[in-house]
């Protein structure tokens, strides 16, 4: 059984997808395209297909994970390809990977999210920023199954700074960029938890709802600050002249593709 590892991106309107539409698109594309997926046993077999950590239905992402198991070895990249021909536009695989490390889940500790808050001026944000980090605890809630629930969002923030909008954005009305990293902690804390923290320290509440986007997920490194690449120890761990296992394989699938 091969296993192959998938970074995947939710762009534009397709960020309103919930985690469960994914799933549907993603297994319908996984048919369309003939991949050789092994399934579970049981009276209800189901393509053994691992989601890890997905973004919550609202937010964009240009780093989601998730690791499918074969019957028969393909080429990584020759699936992405096969696999993004049948999937929309917004929902597109950005990498491929076979595994050759364990622990994949275990990598994803923490994420770099970029929030978008039109109508905020820069200075206003800074100085949100600049109350929130200040704090000890940031007591937000949230609402949960059994009610609501309170916990701190400043803990789990390892670095938040306000950015000025790209050059060529239209300067007609304000806006600041909102830069955050944040560890994947219990209870997790996300990016409406931390626009929470800056209206209870700072009253600081954008006048329509911030965009947010996952700009990256990884392990987070102590020493440089940045998160990542939770896909880097399977490429360095591949043999340096590896090939593909099954060219026939690779090629039979690409053309039954085309043709279809």
């Amino acid at each position: 059984m091969q296993r192959i590892r998938l970074r995947y991106t939710k762009r534009g309107r397709l960020r309103f997808t919930s985690h469960r539409d994914f799933q549907r698109a993603f297994e319908r594309a996984l048919r369309r395209s003939e991949v050789p997926m092994a399934y579970s046993a049981g009276f209800t077999p189901h393509p053994k297909v691992s989601y890890a950590n997905a973004a919550p239905t609202g937010t964009g992402s240009e780093a989601e994970f998730l690791e499918i198991a074969l019957t028969e070895a393909r080429d990584p990249a020759v699936l992405r390809d096969l696999l993004n021909r049948s999937l929309p536009d917004g929902l597109d695989i950005t990498d491929a990977v076979e595994a050759r490390t364990s622990g994949l889940a275990d990598r994803l500790t923490a994420s770099v999210w970029e929030l978008r808050l039109d109508g905020v001026a820069v200075e206003d944000a800074r100085k949100a920023v600049e109350a929130f980090l200040a704090a000890e605890a940031v007591e937000v809630q949230r609402r949960a199954k059994n009610g609501m629930r309170s916990f701190d969002a400043r803990a789990a923030v390892v670095a938040l700074e306000a950015h000025d909008p790209q050059p060529d954005r239209s300067q007609d009305t304000p806006c600041a960029i909102l830069r955050l990293v944040v560890r994947h902690e219990t209870p997790a804390v996300r990016p409406d938890d931390v626009l929470s923290g800056l209206r209870a320290v700072a009253d600081l509440a954008p006048p329509v709802p911030a965009a947010v986007t996952r700009l990256a997920q990884g392990l987070f490194d102590e020493e440089s600050g940045t998160v990542t690449d939770p896909l880097a120890p399977d490429r360095e761990a591949a043999p340096a002249d590896s090939i593909p296992a099954d060219r026939a394989a690779v090629a039979t699938a690409t053309d039954g593709a085309v043709s279809a």
